[in-house]
């Protein structure tokens, strides 16, 4: 749990601060990290107190870590597992590729929450842990029997979001939600890389968080759907699994390809999954909170939501494009065995999408880029 400036809700506290985010997830903390450094007031309320576990991808991209430096915030060793890039598995295609800018690193939920929570403490972040906001009038947010007035408001409490109900920013231009369900096994991981397993109607996506555990993810449009539903779809997983022992509780969550309208109104920010989101088959939520949390910080530096609004959108469109691609290989099983077979026989085109992915490799080259796997596609 976080520590520093710790209040329950009946602690007497004062009313003011220059910041105020509710929620406390990922998203909320290093919104407030990043606003902190800024010399502002923080304040961070959420009803249940860290470390929270829920369903999430648990990978923090190269993009991710590299906020995370930017931002002094560290993870010791042992923390998690570096990974080395992604691996795309068919049932007869594979290829694989390395980020060019470094390895990833796979953490549990519940090992980052806390990591951050105690980092933001450090930071002289306030924190409001079990207690929740039930109304915001202008400047002024109820947190449980008080009424905090703050210059900024930030909701990060997730995809279901009141802040962003209660502000006006409930306007989505687009909205598609899928399924996933994830579980974790003690095993020893078999590969530097984060799977992704092509199945139809789902993909079963393997995470290693540490030098003992991975974690198994199922993401699919099918809401009963669970892990150990989908194993049989992919016998080479499932015999590698079969004497394995489950080491957590399997969690589910809604998956959305979710955009706002926008994600500012007047004093009032969004950040993290109240912001709008991606396909988890990206595995850029983590990332997105993080580039996210940065921009918002130099935006209430600058006092104007506005520079907030337009790097928001900026950030989102290459995941967001990246999301609409691997989306239509899920939907679509003749063009993803076809893709699959283009790229196992070009593995360079697969790691040039995958620096796309990551912002390494400029817009301008997109289109050389879905020329040539549109060529390797109609020649496959």
């Amino acid at each position: 749990m976080a520590r520093g400036r710790l209040f329950d809700g009946r602690a007497r506290m004062h009313d003011d601060t220059d910041v105020l985010i509710v929620g406390g997830g990922p998203a909320g903390l290093v919104a407030a990290i990043a606003v902190r450094r800024e010399g502002f007031r923080v304040m961070v309320a959420d009803p249940i107190h860290p470390p929270h576990d829920k369903a999430c991808g648990e990978g923090l991209m190269p993009a991710a870590l590299a906020v995370a430096n930017r931002l002094g915030i560290e993870f010791p060793a042992g923390a998690g597992f570096p990974f080395r890039g992604i691996r795309f598995i068919g049932p007869r295609d594979r290829v694989e590729a390395s980020f060019s800018e470094g390895a990833g690193l796979a953490i549990r939920r519940t090992v980052l929450h806390s990591l951050l929570a105690e980092h933001a403490a450090r930071d002289g972040v306030e924190f409001l842990w079990g207690v929740a906001a039930s109304a915001l009038d202008g400047d002024v947010v109820q947190i449980g029997p008080r009424r905090i007035r703050s210059r900024w408001i930030i909701g990060a409490d997730g995809g279901r979001s009141s802040i962003r109900r209660w502000a006006g920013l409930e306007h989505f231009r687009r909205d598609k939600t899928r399924f996933g369900f994830r579980l974790h096994y003690a095993v020893e991981p078999w590969t530097p890389y984060v799977e992704i397993h092509w199945g139809d109607g789902c993909q079963l996506y393997i995470t290693p968080v540490s030098h003992r555990e991975i974690g198994v993810a199922v993401l699919s449009r099918d809401s009963h759907l669970r892990v150990h539903d989908a194993l049989p779809r992919f016998p080479e997983l499932e015999r590698r699994l079969a004497s394995a022992r489950a080491t957590s509780r399997e969690q589910g969550a809604c998956s959305s390809a979710r955009r706002l309208k926008r994600v500012t109104m007047g004093r009032v920010a969004l950040v993290g999954d109240a912001s709008g989101s991606v396909d988890a088959i990206t595995g850029d939520g983590l990332t997105l909170a993080f580039q996210q949390a940065e921009a918002l910080a130099g935006a209430l530096a600058a006092g104007d939501l506005n520079l907030y609004e337009t790097e928001h959108r900026r950030i989102a469109f290459r995941p967001a494009c990246m999301g609409e691609l691997l989306l239509t290989l899920d939907r679509c099983p003749r063009i993803r065995a076809r893709a699959l077979r283009a790229l196992a026989s070009r593995p360079a085109l697969f790691a040039d999408l995958l620096a796309l992915h990551t912002g390494n490799l400029g817009a301008i080259n997109f289109a050389r880029v879905a020329a040539s796997l549109s060529w390797r596609l109609v020649a496959a």
